[in-house]
Parts: C-alpha cells; structure tokens; sequence
C-alpha cells in the first residue's frame, strides 16, 4: 500500500519559544502538539525521539534544543503519545506534567513532576484554561498480555480543550466517537485525527465530527509521518477528505514544524 507522507519538515527555532502577542500552534509530527499562547509553551503527546517504528519524517525540533516548557500535557499511555524517553529528556526544562490521573502513576514511575486529573477537570497554564474531555480508547483490554497488567480505564485516556485570549483549540485525542464529541461549544481550531482505524474515530466519523462544526479550522495530525502503510492508525490521507467536508478551505496541511497563528 502507498503511503501519505507529510510535507518534509520546518525546523522549530528558538524563537518559537519566546513571547508574543498571540497564539502559534505547531505540529510535532504524528500526534504531537506544540502551543505558544502570548509566551506560554506546551507540549501535548511529545514523540521526539526513540519511537519503535521507522518515521518518514525528520523531528521539528529535539529535547536538547527545547529551552524551556511550561507543561507537557499526555492523552494516554500508548508510546506514540507518553514517550517516556522524551519526557525524560524534556524534564530539566518542564515545569510540570499533566495527564489522566493514570498517566500521573506513570509519571511518578519515572520521577517526572505530574499531576492527574479527572474527566472534565480544568487546570490553567499561563494564559491557557485547558479542559480534560472524554476519550474512549482502551484498546489494551483487547489483548491477554496487557489485561495482565492492569484493567484499563475509560478515565485513563483524554483529550484536552484549551482555551486562550485568541480563541479555543480541541483536541481530541485518539479515541471512538462519543455522543459528547458532537455535542461540544464550536472550537476555533480541531487538531483532526482522521485515522480509518476501529479504536480511532474512524474516517466516516472524523468526516461527522468535523461536519459538526462546520467553521473550526482544521489541522491534520496522526498521519504520513511514520513508516506503517500496513497500519491503519498511522496511514490516514488527507485525499481521502476530498469533497467530504464542509467548507474545505479550513482543512490546513502543515508540515512538522510548520506555525499555524492564531489571532483575532
């Protein structure tokens, strides 16, 4: 099988992190996010280095070039989202890490600063009011070798709804549609995974969600930057949107690294 792959990668600077007078938002490749709200920086899902499969595309920007964060924020545990090898490398110059109150074991695991959080929960990072919304996602208790471990949890996944001066940006995390995802305030901007894969949302429904708000830019992430045509969650192509969605100018496909502003 063929495989999207994303425009070849825009260097993330050092002049991403410092002040400004809005909100830029970049795509780390995959479903990693970076957010800088009037100087304020997070990172969401971080990947940087160290995953397990082959990647089709070179980093934005490595842990040792990052010069500080405010937060990183985790969906869920899976190693394309909590890479724990990022984090650990990331930790002298992180504040802090947020996540599913599952996540926060995890982080105390590896001596990481975390907090957990319920569903719903909301907790503020500088200018930015972020939000815990609901994922369904537990995959793991499908398979005998991780219900040895532990039963997991509806609560043990996320995604996160961030609201700054400039307006709000949804995430919603790898996840099955949900009655609440399609009963959301409009977002100003939806990070939109749109993986054709059964414990994603499925390509008919990410076509649904984003028909729901038929104004919310869209950036497309979790796809064409890891080396997997034979796995669905990874090989989404945003062709594959043609002609489906409404008001299709608001699809935006950025490259690793590559800023989206958001101003009003």
């Amino acid at each position: 099988m063929k495989q999207a792959i994303a425009p070849k990668t825009i260097s993330i600077r050092h002049q991403a992190f410092q002040p400004i007078s809005h909100t830029d938002i970049y795509w780390l490749s995959g479903a990693g996010m970076m957010i800088n709200s009037h100087g304020t920086v997070i990172m969401i899902d971080p990947l940087l280095e160290g995953f397990d499969l082959p990647l089709l595309v070179d980093m934005p920007i490595i842990p040792q070039d990052v010069p500080h964060l405010d937060g990183v924020l985790i969906t869920h545990c899976d190693n394309d989202h909590f890479s724990r090898m990022t984090c650990l490398d990331l930790s002298a110059v992180t504040s802090a890490y947020h996540g599913p109150h599952y996540l926060a074991q995890l982080f105390a695991e590896e001596k990481l600063p975390g907090h957990g959080y319920d569903i719903g929960q909301q907790f503020e990072i500088g200018p930015m009011k972020i939000t815990l919304t609901p994922a369904d996602h537990a995959w793991q208790n499908e398979k005998e070798k991780y219900r040895q471990i532990r039963e997991y949890r509806f609560e043990d996944y996320c995604g996160y709804w961030i609201d700054t001066p400039e307006g709000s940006i949804w995430l919603v995390g790898d996840s099955r549609l949900l009655d609440e995802h399609l009963q959301m305030p409009e977002p100003d901007v939806m990070l939109f995974d749109f993986s054709d894969n059964s414990w994603h949302i499925g390509l008919d429904n990410a076509i649904k969600l984003a028909n729901t708000y038929p104004h919310t830019d869209l950036i497309l992430i979790h796809w064409g930057t890891v080396d997997a045509p034979d796995m669905d969650a990874f090989n989404g192509n945003p062709k594959s949107l043609e002609g489906r969605i409404i008001n299709p100018e608001r699809i935006h496909i950025v490259a690793p690294g590559e800023v989206f502003s958001l101003k009003r």
